[in-house]
């Protein structure tokens, strides 16, 4: 009889070996510098019977569905990326996270499966927002702090949070699901928050006793547009005006775009875009969540993974958009500016973005959290997905009940979006 797999947890990411994390994180990948290219894994053997074992596949969803499953790479689960966050001082307990990452590994000690997670001690940088819940809670005499959260820090992007290697399959995803629930008994957290995960795993989730919440985001979809000018030639008359418009008055003041990627990226580009997102961060939450550092590393470790999207008048950088790229869509993540041109958010993080996809032949962008401007500017509505499980069955209960009344909204709310699409009616 064979080993069963154990669990541990550990405080970092460098704790655990990048291409074996990377071997889950994105199968089929290794990371070598900035390099990110096919490997095949020589150990990746059945662990048990054939039917012990998943391919682990997702059941096809509807066009608009937020569907990450699909990605070949996705750069945010990356060890890199996670590893970045921790060591630059953004996400560690200093902060509010405290790292709390699930490994699952064979006998041997090889990866089979891992799910990065923190415990918190607040409800910030998270874009599902659980305050309403934490406030309640703690009024009736709990204490909602500290709570699990499986999610990538400051980023609202949909992705896997079960991170399997080709090695694994359902078993060994459950063990994972359960294995949080036994997190959060050992560590006196109050609840379970799995923030972001694709559709399937939001699926797994709720079968196995999680609350199901859902939201919506705004994403571009290309079915193969060869330039610019053809998605606009999709849109209404009015709305395409309107584009055409937005883009000549945000660069009417002698604005230029540039794109900056891969080995042209230097510190001094680091250092602009890092003044643009502190007078952004500083407006609007009074603390921007990431350092200084956190940016270098990124340059120095993904980037060919990177896209600066930055504008530039009379010689200097006034404004910029950082994005991360991955094999089939482009994610747009901050932004910033220190002089204020008419319409330049729209260009440098919209339009641009839908140019440079094009340009790549990827599929979607999804310019982050929010935004219903985002509506009349070719994005397009989806859902997005989180999972909830609660210590206390009461407050289980109270948000259970919420929830029912919460989804049904955001049902009706994309409904409704679709019906303002600015395409053509066919």
């Amino acid at each position: 009889m064979s080993a069963v797999p154990t669990l541990r947890i550990v405080p970092k990411l460098a704790a655990v070996d990048p291409k074996a994390w990377d071997a889950c994180a994105n199968p089929g990948f290794v990371s070598d510098e900035n390099a990110l290219t096919p490997e095949t894994d020589s150990v990746r053997q059945p662990i048990g019977p054939a039917s012990d074992r998943s391919d682990d596949e997702e059941e096809a969803l509807p066009p608009l569905d937020s569907k990450l499953q699909q990605e070949r790479f996705n750069p945010f689960i990356s060890h890199a990326f996670l590893s970045s966050l921790e060591e630059s001082g953004s996400a560690t307990p200093k902060t509010g996270w405290g790292g709390a990452h699930l490994l699952l590994e064979d006998a041997q000690g090889h990866l089979l499966g891992a799910v990065p997670a923190w415990l918190k001690s607040h409800s910030q940088g998270e874009y599902v927002f659980d305050h309403g819940w934490a406030d309640a809670f703690e009024r009736a005499g709990g204490s909602y702090y500290p709570k699990l959260q499986v999610c990538v820090p400051f980023t609202p992007v949909t992705g896997r949070r079960l991170l399997l290697s080709g090695r694994a399959g359902d078993a060994e995803r459950q063990t994972l699901i359960k294995g949080l629930a036994a997190v959060m008994r050992q560590t006196g957290a109050s609840s379970v928050h799995v923030t972001f995960p694709t559709r399937g795993e939001w699926e797994a989730f709720g079968g196995a006793g999680m609350l199901q919440r859902t939201g919506q985001q705004f994403h571009f979809f290309n079915p193969g547009y060869a330039g610019f000018e053809e998605f606009l030639g999709e849109l209404a008359s009015r709305k395409r005006k309107a584009i055409r418009k937005e883009r000549a008055t945000a660069l009417s003041e002698g604005v230029e775009i540039e794109w900056v990627t891969g080995k042209d990226l230097t510190e001094a580009h680091w250092d602009a875009f890092f003044a643009f997102y502190m007078d952004t961060g500083s407006r609007k939450w009074g603390r921007p969540y990431l350092t200084r550092l956190f940016f270098s590393l990124l340059g120095e470790r993904m980037a060919d993974r990177v896209l600066l999207v930055m504008a530039k008048r009379d010689g200097r950088y006034v404004g910029g958009a950082l994005n991360l790229i991955g094999d089939d869509a482009l994610y747009g993540r901050n932004w910033g500016a220190i002089e204020h041109h008419p319409c330049l958010h729209f260009e440098a993080c919209y339009y641009q973005a839908i140019d440079f996809a094009i340009s790549r032949g990827l599929k979607r962008v999804e310019a982050g959290a929010q935004g219903e401007h985002k509506l009349a500017r070719g994005y397009r509505p989806v859902p997005t997905y989180s999972a909830h499980l609660f210590a206390d069955r009461r407050l289980e209960r109270a948000v259970a009940d919420y929830l029912v009344g919460e989804r049904a909204q955001v049902a009706a709310t994309i409904e409704a979006y679709e019906d303002y699409a600015p395409f053509k009616k066919k």
